[in-house]
């Protein structure tokens, strides 16, 4: 549940103490990751979270892929692609020979069955197939046809996503969602134990080039603390999401590692039901906006290394504007928040009552810190009462699916680098990321959006959209962050860019 430019840092979480084969840490042909994330589903038609797509992207590959460092974007799967002058018809052509790891042989009729098998099973992940492909037709044994319901500019960008790549029918059910360790990508699974290790190894049938390392053992560590001490002890040789703030910059002193910091399209924003009462009330949702200081949550739980954010598309990304600041100013704007709140009917003694929902590892060990923070800016309008609650990231997801929690914390890393992915998923119709929030004018305009392909109509919809959005502040953008790793001294090859993707296979151990 993915997934550019100038952003924060990445606090994302979970998992178990390891129990993991033992394999020395120091050698040089084994890759030792140490991270506090976890993995939801092994099913690209189910999976929609930064981690397991980060799993997918090294053990399958997409029909078309980046190329590491950039943003070009090139044949993965497919040895070559064709786009039809209207832009609806995408010819691809498959690499021949290509096998997954259970000996099933790659052809059109399997990556048909597979993106359709997607849109059928229905999960979150599944509008990335259903808003954009009319059908999909088989050529021959290696090439097929996706036919799209309209143009979409980037829709080379959506190929290279996880709910495009192609899975083995033999592993995968095709009405149901399964865990499944048979891929196609550089590396193969072989050996995982939910939240406390995973072992990858280079695939030897893969068509590319090998990975600089054969090995990758993944731990999974149940905090951010026991990541750190990893990493200092030498347990690890890479630490990857997520450290604490403080941690990061004590580790900057430390003359034995390395501390990676780049801009990133990460973002963080409250969410809010707007089909749950009291908060179907378009004031109360603008007084919860106005009273939130992000410069307090940015230095105070942060120590200055997230970016206040006014918008949910990243500054620094083309069509941006700050869209809540121009709304309410730059926060905290305590006053407005209790004229609105009276306006819709509250006071000191009739407060707006809310439950504010966290997860306490998914993105960290400073959650509960900011949920705190965020329950002390809004009740210092002393018109309102928050009630914390939590739950771990498995029953979080369930509970978004469901619509129970009314106010809740959530994160976003992009699937593609596009203004589109900060706005659709958010506010097109359909309950996707929980705040049950619907609009026909939305929708009209995000279609526009879409297939419009000259950029500077584009950037005009955008700003309309980012204007409705601060209006009816169905999300609450926070800020913004950076990918931070940091590394033994002798790892080597690290690429970190804009797409948020870290390739194993380029790393190795000088």
């Amino acid at each position: 549940m993915k997934v550019e430019k100038v952003f924060g840092l990445i606090l994302v979480a979970l998992v178990a103490i390891l129990v993991i084969p033992a394999v020395p840490a120091h050698s040089e042909s084994v890759l030792v990751i140490g991270t506090t994330d976890k993995i939801s589903k092994l099913d690209p038609a189910f999976a929609y979270d930064f981690f397991t797509w980060e799993i997918f992207n090294n053990i399958d590959e997409g029909l078309l892929k980046y190329v590491p460092g950039t943003l070009k974007i090139v044949p993965g799967l497919a040895e070559s692609y064709s786009v039809s002058e209207d832009g609806l018809v995408y010819t691809i052509k498959l690499r021949p020979g290509l096998k997954f790891t259970d000996g099933t042989p790659l052809t059109a009729k399997v990556v048909k069955w597979s993106i359709e098998r997607v849109a059928r099973l229905g999960y979150d992940v599944s509008w990335f197939v259903t808003d954009f492909v009319k059908k999909i037709e088989v050529v021959d044994d290696l090439t097929l046809k996706i036919v799209l319901k309209q143009p979409v500019a980037f829709f080379p960008a959506i190929l290279t996503l996880p709910p495009y790549m192609p899975v083995s029918p033999k592993a995968y059910p095709e009405n149901e969602v399964v865990d499944s360790t048979v891929s196609i990508g550089p590396y193969k699974i072989a050996d995982w134990k939910r939240d406390e290790y995973l072992i990858l190894e280079a695939n030897p049938n893969y068509y590319g080039k090998p990975p600089k390392t054969k090995k990758v053992i993944i731990k999974f560590y149940k905090d951010a603390t026991t990541l750190r001490l990893a990493i200092e002890k030498g347990e690890i040789d890479i630490a990857w999401r997520t450290l604490n703030p403080v941690d990061i910059i004590d580790l900057e002193k430390n003359p034995n590692l390395n501390v990676i910091k780049v801009p990133g399209p990460y973002i963080r924003y409250v969410v809010i039901n707007v089909r749950s009462h009291p908060l179907d009330n378009v004031l109360v949702r603008r007084a919860l906006a106005a009273a939130i200081d992000r410069a307090e949550i940015a230095s105070k739980i942060f120590l200055g290394l997230v970016t206040p954010l006014y918008s949910m598309i990243p500054a620094g990304m083309w069509s941006h504007v700050d869209c809540f600041k121009d709304a309410y100013g730059p926060g905290p704007n305590i006053e407005l928040a209790k004229k609105l709140l009276k306006e819709a009917g509250y006071s000191e003694k009739n407060k707006l009552k809310i439950e504010l929902w966290y997860t306490p590892t998914h993105y960290g060990d400073t959650e509960v810190d900011l949920a705190q923070l965020l329950k002390q800016q809004w009740e210092r309008t002393g018109l309102i009462e928050v009630m914390i609650k939590s739950a771990e990231w498995g029953t979080y997801t369930d509970y978004i699916e469901r619509g129970v929690m009314p106010v809740f914390l959530l994160g976003w890393y992009p699937d593609y680098i596009d203004p589109d992915d900060y706005i659709a998923p958010f506010m097109a119709a359909g309950n996707r990321m929980g705040s049950y929030y619907e609009s026909t004018a939305v929708d009209g305009l995000v279609l526009k959006a879409r297939t419009t392909l000259k950029r500077d109509l584009r950037t005009i919809y955008y700003i309309e959209l980012q204007g409705i959005l601060a209006n009816d502040v169905p999300f609450i953008p926070l800020f913004q962050g950076q990918l931070v790793m940091v590394t033994k001294k002798n790892v080597k090859g690290v690429v970190l860019d804009a797409t948020m993707l870290f390739r194993y296979w380029l790393v190795y151990k000088a």
